[in-house]
């Protein structure tokens, strides 16, 4: 089939079981994508095609002995290089690190994929540490937009996005600490979602601690709901872990939205967003009306949380870093060495206040839900920049937590939160629609943003690599 490279994964194990396709066969298409297409993009900074092919050829003969294996026998997964993957080296974009290993661990999102049959078809770049909403990194490079190359992705999952975005997989996973997640869903035009915190089962501890969220992304919504019914299996090696709530996602994208609460706030009060990125999600939210859903123009009352943000996301780093030796504090990013500097200020009261501030935060949104079911917004206020840089150009601010204020709020607040193309700017490029729920709510962001997307499938629109 000439299509393979943008078939869903629902679409894929529909062939496997009608016996139209083979693991093999996509694994190879794929694989010879990403030989023609990456060069450009940059999206995987490792590849085993030995492993992948062998483990394509088992769930073959599964399918042939009618004697499948999980939920995801024979679909390419592209795996996040921060997430441990035996045998195979997991540098988080850092030069620091020896790619010789041993590498003996799953992570328990790995270990998920491996009981559900998945394929395992590479790592894909992220920032060092995944410490920004950009993807280039000291080990691995740029990482460009397949949508335009000269721009980037978004990050810190940004070689995810630019993977499912290019063709060159139907499934990836990525983190979200701050909007890492959501930022490159949207940049990349494809979707993502950072689960209510827990949700996924993560390990080892993240240096983010309660900010880092580990979720799935996709080209479809409903490819994004069946790799989180995966990933949320439970592991012991996740003490925070949710207990199963026995929701199916997948099972749950149907129903449609009538009657649904929703907020829609283009701007929380206090976001200067780009006008075509406004005119967009807009739009978008009147066609949560058309599907019947009741919207109101409200925000959640909230002041920009950037400052309690900093001082644990800045901390954590520095923690992440404390072991660096002179060496290995000189190979680290600029940027990231600065955070770390900042980090360090922090004392344990400076960082107990900010998690205060962060539980009343979180009781205010808790409260907003209580009169809405769904808070709709932007997921970024600006299209996709240049790439390789962490603000765009001229920008005002040095940071990227300043060109990303509607994401990271809602990781202090540890809420469900999916991001789903809706539209292009004059220039092109994707824009992401972001929907929010209480926590525990992820069935019901998906079914919205599965809703949404089938009122208006802008995922069906592809870039053309060439």
């Amino acid at each position: 089939m000439s299509n393979i490279e943008w078939m869903s994964a629902t679409e894929l194990l529909d062939g496997y079981r009608r016996g139209d396709l083979s693991p093999v066969e996509v694994v190879d298409h794929l694989l010879d994508r990403i030989d023609r297409h990456d060069p450009a993009v940059n999206a995987w900074c490792f590849l085993d095609p030995e492993r992948t092919r062998a483990d394509a050829a088992a769930s073959a003969e599964r399918w042939a002995a009618g004697e499948p294996i999980g939920r995801l026998d024979g679909v390419p997964v592209g795996i996040k290089d921060v997430f441990l993957t035996e045998g195979w080296p997991t540098r988080k974009g850092s030069a620091t690190v020896d790619p010789a290993g041993p590498w003996p661990d799953d992570s328990p999102c790995v270990s998920a994929l491996r009981r559900n049959g998945a394929v395992l078809l590479g790592k894909t770049t992220t920032p060092e540490l995944g410490w920004k909403g950009v993807t280039d990194a000291p080990a691995t490079g740029t990482t460009r937009n397949p949508w335009a190359v000269e721009l980037t992705p978004g990050g810190s999952s940004g070689g995810s996005s630019a993977a499912l975005a290019a063709g060159m997989v139907p499934l990836a996973l990525g983190t979200d600490g701050g909007g890492s997640i959501r930022i490159p869903a949207a940049f990349a035009g494809v979707a993502g979602i950072k689960p209510t915190w827990g949700r996924v089962p993560h390990w080892p501890v993240s240096p983010y601690g309660g900010l880092a969220h580990a979720g799935p992304m996709a080209r479809t919504i409903a490819d994004t709901a069946l790799l989180l019914d995966v990933l949320a299996e439970p592991d012991h090696r996740d003490p925070a872990a949710l207990l199963p709530d026995g929701i199916g996602h997948l099972a749950a994208c149907g129903g449609g939205i009538a009657g649904v609460r929703v907020a829609f706030s283009a701007d929380l009060g206090f976001v200067d967003v780009d006008p075509e990125v406004a005119a967009l999600v807009t739009d978008a939210a009147a066609t949560f009306t058309d599907l019947g859903a009741h919207v109101d123009a409200a925000d959640p009352g909230f002041d920009d949380p950037v400052d309690t943000f900093s001082v644990l996301w800045n901390s954590g780093a520095a923690q992440a870093t404390s072991a660096d030796t002179p060496d290995q504090h000189r190979l680290r990013d600029p940027g990231l060495r600065e955070i770390c500097a900042d980090g360090r200020r922090y004392s344990a009261v400076d960082y107990i206040d900010a998690l205060n501030r962060r539980g009343a935060l979180a009781v205010s949104m808790g409260e907003f839900h209580q009169r809405h079911d769904l808070l709709v917004t932007p997921a970024v206020p600006i299209a996709a920049f240049r790439a390789g840089v962490e603000v765009p150009d001229g920008w005002p601010h040095p940071r990227w937590m300043s060109w990303t204020p509607f994401s990271y709020p809602f990781n202090l607040t540890q809420q469900p939160a999916v991001s789903v193309p809706c539209g292009f700017t004059s220039a092109g490029l994707p824009v992401g629609l972001q929907i929010i729920g209480p926590r525990g709510a992820d069935a019901l962001v998906l079914r919205a943003a599965h809703a949404y997307e089938t009122a208006r499938p802008f995922h069906l629109r592809h870039p053309d690599l060439g």
